[in-house]
């Protein structure tokens, strides 16, 4: 036995807290905890509660062990966690991303039960800007090795060339002989020996976003002949090149078509589980995205498998801050003596994942005013450099931010928290995160943000740090994009956070300028924290939104998985949605003056279904790649009208029935089509399972709608649900909906737009029905095989 899933009932408690169950890791201890107004975290982490989980694990310790190396890998706890076997505290790591390994050689006890015990303190808040969970909500493994045996980790695969198709195997091994195969499915295509191996590989598949190929590489320990050790790594022949004439994987040119994610999965809060990392990248692929940042700390290893699989290109990022506190309780306290340690974590994780193309050393730091946070930049990428030259170094820099820390106007104060806040004031309003005076800034001056480092003496301050990467990726500078050619002709960027309503002149300008390689929205995914951020809402609150608000509210797809007007807006700017999009503004809000938040650029719908509705006003935006575009509501048409900036704006009254859009070309000639059709009948649920079987153990992600008698979902008719799951286990089941004080973790949640989710763990081989049930509505049930 080389590895072993080690997630299996554990018991779990929150100190302080009488009572103990039993859990299955991963587990989030924060979506099982309170919500409260008051909550220390505030808004950033959607007004949950922290404090100190605490996980136990008995287990025997054979006799055979003895000898043997036996070592548990964590993939992450947040946060400040500590390790005890036996009673004697073994290992831990303060970094809530990171994953460690705990050597259990000395505390055990062959022949006997041993016990485990992780504690994570998450009980000093405020210390994220946005939801971080807590708890071991990452998976846990044991690994059991000889004596002799390859390391963890130690297997490295790079590409030295890609035509011809050259790499080099470096394997750590504690001694024996080394010999490597590579493998094309279940063939041997190439070998090799030794600790350094370079191998041909002829004819070889090149591993892109267009063409992710995978290849496995096996390699096995001897000693005398005899087979001690054999570990298998996939990877992809990939190698990255940037120079001002672009970005380059495999000598290609290549466009970041990118967006910016959080860790969080929705209704799971941020528990990472492969088929929900899976189904996100795949999602995002199909809308059209190539590429992901992993805002603001590392990606688990889950999802960069996705990414292999699927194509998606990977920026990592290691920290959204070094030395100076955004917040009183965050890593900023750590940093000093962790950050080396966690940035090799990183890399040992992402070494052989082809996605990867870039590791980030940080988010919107004021640092790098200072001469020290400049030495900083450029220590952190000469030691990456020494662990991996195969990747660029970034980082997403918030120009404004650096240049008014400059001129001593610095967004955050020392210490943590927002610049001028005192006490006095944090008493009299909910908490606010750190960044909260920057958004507010933002949601007031707009995408004028933009070109608020424009100044020669931003660009004075903030050059040495951006020239100390190898790429530099610009947080709300997109008017910088055209000076820098001229200003600064050796320096390749990206938009590495911008306004998802200008990817139309960003996508523009990235294709023009062969230096700026790609754009990255804010964001692709919507999350849970930094609650409101991109709500359009009319309850008159502003930009700091208080309890019970949950959801950023920002995302080009929704916590469900949902596409929304902003993903599909992207799409066809893109070019890869090729029919127009028409979205609707929310309709039962006509007439009711709404405040719009900066981070999003449309609250509408893919929907033409607004039930009592009838005569209100109605806003139809319509995006196509086309020269003009024709509405038509129930045959009458609204009006031809040219398209700009791929979008046409129409106004009219709300008739059920159907609305459709044709695109033209310059002479007038048809070029695609789309409609939306209204609910019609009796309202009813409908179920949708997103796959007829599972393996025990596996996710299933049900959709659950409120449609009309054609199956048409109606968005003006949400009622509160509950699921009851039998033959399996209800994770989690939730809605989109912003703002509310509803749990996943409940059973019962009101629908948002008529969607909601249920995502459900298949229990015993069988069959798992899950049944849905609602005021006024006949149950519906889905019944799926579940096999070993």
């Amino acid at each position: 036995m080389r590895k072993q899933d080690f997630n299996r009932e554990w018991r779990f408690c929150k100190e302080g807290r009488a009572g103990a169950q039993i859990v299955d890791l991963p587990h989030d201890a924060m979506l099982h905890d309170a919500r409260d107004p008051n909550s220390p975290g505030g808004s950033a982490v959607g007004f949950f509660i922290g404090g100190v989980y605490v996980y136990e694990k008995t287990f025997l310790a054979p006799v055979d062990w003895r000898g043997k190396c036996v070592i548990f890998e964590f993939e992450g706890v947040y946060r400040n966690s500590k390790v005890y076997l036996n009673g004697q505290e073994a290992g831990g790591r303060p970094y809530g991303y990171s994953r460690f390994f705990v050597h259990a050689d000395p505390f055990l006890l062959y022949g006997a039960e041993n016990t485990i015990r992780v504690a994570a303190d998450n009980s000093q808040m405020p210390n994220s800007r946005w939801y971080s969970g807590s708890g071991v909500y990452r998976p846990v493994y044991l690994h059991v090795l000889n004596r002799m045996h390859i390391e963890l980790d130690g297997v490295k695969v790079s590409t030295l060339s890609y035509a011809p198709a050259t790499i080099l195997v470096e394997t750590r091994a504690t001694g024996g002989a080394i010999a490597v195969e590579i493998l094309d499915g279940d063939n041997v295509i190439a070998r090799g020996e030794g600790a350094a191996a370079q191998i041909d590989i002829p004819n070889a598949k090149l591993w892109s976003a267009e063409t992710p190929h995978l290849y496995r590489c096996r390699v096995t320990l001897r000693d005398h002949g005899e087979v001690v050790d054999e570990v298998i790594e996939r990877f992809g022949v990939r190698k990255v090149e940037w120079s001002p004439q672009g970005l380059f994987i495999n000598g290609q040119e290549t466009l970041l078509r990118g967006g910016c994610i959080h860790h969080d999965n929705g209704v799971l809060g941020a528990c990472t589980y492969a088929k929900a990392e899976e189904r996100r990248i795949r999602i995002l692929k199909g809308l059209g995205f190539n590429a992901i940042r992993s805002a603001h700390n590392p990606a688990s290893k889950a999802l960069l498998e996705a990414c292999d699989r699927y194509g998606m290109y990977v920026i990592d990022e290691a920290f959204d801050m070094w030395y100076m506190h955004k917040n009183k309780y965050d890593y900023a306290s750590d940093f000093d003596d962790w950050h080396l340690e966690d940035l090799k974590a990183m890399v040992e994780k992402d070494f052989n994942h082809p996605s990867v193309i870039m590791y980030s050393i940080g988010n919107e730091m004021s640092e790098p005013y200072q001469e020290r946070g400049v030495q900083l930049t450029r220590e952190m990428v000469d030691y990456l450099h020494s662990l991996d030259r195969n990747r660029a170094v970034t980082a997403g820099v918030n120009l404004m931010m650096i240049h008014l820390a400059s001129k001593g106007k610095g967004i955050y104060k020392e210490g943590g928290g927002l610049a001028g806040e005192d006490e006095t004031s944090k008493k009299k309003k909910p908490s606010a995160s750190g960044s909260l005076f920057f958004n507010m800034l933002a949601s007031v001056i707009g995408t004028r943000m933009n070109n608020m480092a424009n100044s020669d003496a931003a660009d004075r301050v903030t050059s040495p740090c951006l020239d100390a990467l190898d790429i530099a990726g610009y947080n709300y500078a997109s008017g910088r994009y055209k000076l820098e050619g001229k200003k600064h002709p050796n320096r390749v960027i990206y938009g590495s956070e911008t306004f998802p309503q200008d990817i139309a002149k960003n996508w523009e300008m990235v294709k023009r300028f062969p230096y700026l390689v790609g754009d990255f929205m804010w964001t692709a995914w919507d999350y849970l924290g930094e609650a409101g951020l991109g709500a359009w809402a009319n309850d008159g609150t502003g930009f700091h939104k208080p309890y019970p608000w949950l959801l950023a509210g920002c995302g080009a797809v929704d916590i469900l998985g949902n596409v929304d007007a902003a993903g599909k807006y992207a799409a066809v700017v893109w070019g890869v949605e090729k029919r127009p999009y028409i979205g609707v503004r929310p309709v039962n809000r006509s007439g009711q003056r709404v405040t719009k938040a900066i981070w999003r650029g449309t609250n509408a719908l893919s929907s033409w279904s607004w039930k009592h509705c009838e005569g209100k006003k109605a806003e139809i935006e319509v995006y196509a790649d086309a020269h003009a575009v024709e509405l038509f509501l129930n045959g009458k048409s609204l009006g031809k009208k040219k398209i700009k900036a791929f979008k046409a704006m129409y106004k009219t009254r709300y008739a059920p029935g159907v609305l459709k859009a044709l695109a033209y070309d310059r002479n007038g000639r048809k070029l695609s089509e789309s409609e939306l059709v209204s609910a019609t009948g009796k309202m009813r649920l409908a179920l949708k399972p997103e796959e007829s079987a599972i393996q025990v153990g596996e996710l299933l992600y049900v959709n659950v709608e409120l449609v009309g008698e054609n199956g048409v979902v109606e968005s003006n008719g949400d009622r509160k649900l509950t699921v009851y799951v039998e033959g399996g286990k209800l994770l989690g089941f939730g809605s989109a909906n912003p703002c509310t004080e509803e749990r996943f973790d409940s059973g019962s949640y009101t629908t948002y737009y008529g969607r909601a989710l249920a995502v459900v763990q298949g229990g015993e081989t069988g069959e798992m029905t899950i049944r849905v049930s609602g005021d006024g509505l006949e149950p519906a049930e889905a019944t799926i095989r579940v096999t070993e």
